[in-house]
């Protein structure tokens, strides 16, 4: 859990914030110098993070009405109201680890589940919530804790501009943000695995090189904002959505704060926080009363909340930690890439893919920084993350696979035998591993049954969120039922216990990719587009997006009825410049009160000025069909 009571700092504040972030790096180096670190025990963790969502499949902020319920038990907040974290305590990494951290998560799970129900919501395992839009990401739906309001305003100081999203998948999605809350978006299961010291630098290369393959197998965050874009989408949203750097800044290269690396660790663990705290400036601070390196001098164990605090604003995606278990200090390796879900049992089958490998790495390949270039693992990272399974990796030795063929043929040998070799039950190997390498073999990661059960669902008389709402409705129904998601039959039309909650504004059921002008064009065109498209009413805007007016048939209907009008005739000419218009916000009704009083065949849908999406009248009337035929259903 982060440290929660921080602030913004002014300058002379940083520059205190920083000195002791210096004095706690100094303390840890003479910690590592004296071998002050816990060894010869292997201990693994896990955080958890979800979504709340409501009856009808969106967003539901009752983070804070939930954790009211949930005294007592370790969860704490998220980014936003509608996430929630737990942790689990540290398990001593053999025998029957991975079953209690199976057991626990379902007992987790299930009080959250039953503080959510109390507030109308449910709780949901998914990398990205396909339902999420735009509007769900203000800052009214940040959780009210300061240190997420500092970190929004200090990453905005930096930047001095809106965050900008362009990714490209089967779908392109390329939008600008005013805040944070894109981070939102992601909820992660997140790995962790104690090391010695003397064995960190080794270890962490074998993390590094492993979490393409093991994020390839577990990839499940397929659609955001309703594009489809990467199997593993978070893996780019994470490093947009808190990116500090200015423009000056991204042209000569500058890493950004959440990054995989630029090469193989050398020396010590060391290496990682120098570099960070050199890269990156502090962002946020805390009072802190402790002088560690007194401390040291008396024999005890310094917290080093300074350091913690800045890397904890530095995301790699494996992270080192520095932590204290039962007055001893030890480091951990924190693995940050897997998605939430698509159940507890997918969950645990990844960590013991994970861990498995970490018992067993080092052994067969030896130094990572030897035996394979470290752009190699980088670049199978990034596949991993946009295609999954179908990921092409270059391995050791420079030989070329598939993520799945080196998965089977080599890695989950590996893994298994690294986790005999911990002791771990031979009944739990063969159920998290196996799970894993039916997924696999299968080819039915979360994101493949994700983006399988949307296309094959009907595209008439359906709206691209309704879909997402099925499909969001198909996995709440299967992830409590426990199966793994290479068992899952696809999602469809899945009946939602109130489907009306997806269609209460606009923006959940307005058309956006639509056809338009521009004011200049030719009317020549507007009647030809008429005719190909088959369509009455075409809105117009100018060529930066701001919208501009609407053009109907019975306007086109009128200019021909005086003759065939002269090319010189634009657009610009007989549009209407003053048309009603909806925001994403509007509500459903008074959106199709308007269209009624002022007899309109579509409404367009602007935010700001710039024009976002059209509301139409057979949009409105499949909202009814589905309104009577459910009142129906209801009577039956």
């Amino acid at each position: 859990m982060g440290q929660l009571d921080v602030a913004e700092i002014d300058q002379k504040e940083l520059r205190v914030f920083t000195r002791r972030v210096l004095d706690d790096l100094q303390a840890l180096e003479q910690m590592l110098d004296q071998g002050a670190f816990e060894r010869d025990v292997r201990r693994i963790g896990a955080e958890q993070e979800m979504f709340l969502v409501d009856a009808g499949q969106q967003p539901a902020p009752k983070a804070m009405e939930v954790l009211g319920e949930l005294a007592g038990e370790p969860f704490t907040t998220e980014l936003a109201k509608f996430n929630l974290e737990a942790n689990l305590p540290p398990y001593v990494f053999g025998t029957d680890c991975l079953r209690r951290m199976e057991a626990d998560l379902d007992r987790l799970l299930a009080s959250a589940r039953a503080g959510a129900a109390k507030h109308q919501a449910d709780v949901l395992l998914a990398g990205i919530l396909p339902t999420l839009k735009l509007s769900d990401l203000g800052l009214d739906n940040m959780a009210p804790v300061p240190r997420y309001f500092a970190l929004n305003n200090a990453i905005l100081r930096l930047t001095r501009g809106p965050f900008r999203v362009k990714l490209k998948g089967t779908d392109e999605l390329d939008i600008t943000h005013d805040n944070v809350m894109l981070e939102s978006c992601n909820t992660s299961f997140q790995l962790h695995f104690q090391v010695a010291a003397d064995e960190f630098v080794k270890l962490y290369n074998a993390a590094q090189a492993i979490t393409g393959p093991v994020l390839a197998a577990a990839v499940n965050s397929p659609i955001l904002l309703e594009k489809r874009l990467w199997q593993e989408t978070r893996i780019a949203l994470f490093q947009h959505s808190v990116d500090d750097r200015t423009g000056a800044q991204l042209a000569r290269g500058r890493q950004a704060r959440v990054r995989f690396g630029s090469d193989w660790l050398h020396a010590s663990v060391l290496e990682i926080f120098r570099d960070d705290i050199a890269r990156f400036r502090v962002l946020l601070g805390t009072d802190v009363e402790e002088d560690p390196l007194a401390i040291l001098r008396a024999g005890g164990v310094p917290q080093l909340a300074a350091l913690r605090l800045h890397n904890g604003t530095v995301y790699r995606w494996n992270r080192p930690c520095y932590g204290i278990h039962e007055g001893k200090p030890h480091l951990r390796i924190e693995n940050r890439v897997l998605p939430a879900g698509p159940t507890v049992l997918d969950e645990v089958a990844n960590a013991a893919f994970f861990f498995g490998l970490m018992a067993a790495f080092t052994d067969e390949y030896g130094d990572m920084a030897r035996v394979m270039p470290f752009d190699d693992a980088k670049a199978n990272f990034v596949a991993a993350a946009r295609l999954g399974l179908k990921a092409q990796f270059t391995w050791v030795g420079g030989a070329t696979s598939t993520a799945a063929e080196l998965i089977l043929k080599q890695l989950l040998p590996l893994a298994r035998s690294g986790l005999a070799a911990r002791g771990i039950d031979s009944s739990d190997v063969d159920r998290y591993l196996g799970t894993l390498e039916e997924r696999v073999l299968s080819g039915q990661t979360g994101a493949q049954w994700a983006l399988s059960s949307i296309a094959g669902m009907p595209r008439d008389r359906s709206t691209p969120h309704a879909r997402l709402c099925w499909l969001t409705a198909g996995l709440r129904a299967r992830q409590w039922t426990g199966q793994p998601v290479h068992r899952w039959t696809l999602a469809g039309q899945d009946a939602t216990e109130d489907w009306r909650s997806g269609y209460r504004t606009v923006g959940q059921f307005m058309l956006q990719d639509i056809y338009t002008v521009q004011p200049d064009d030719p009317v020549d065109l507007v009647v030809n587009m008429m005719d190909w498209v088959k369509i009455r009413n075409i809105p117009v805007e100018y060529p930066d997006g701001r919208f501009a007016g609407m053009v109907d048939l019975r306007q086109v209907l009128r200019m021909l009825a005086r003759g065939r009008p002269d090319r010189e005739v634009t657009v610009r000419d007989i549009m209407e410049t003053t048309p009603e218009t909806a925001a994403p916000s509007t509500p459903t009704v008074e959106a199709l009160a308007t269209m009624r009083d002022h007899d309109l065949g579509c409404l367009p849908v602007v935010q700001g000025e710039m024009l976002v999406g059209l509301v139409t009248k057979r949009a409105l009337l499949d909202l009814t069909i589905r309104l009577i035929d459910g009142q129906l259903r209801a009577q039956d």
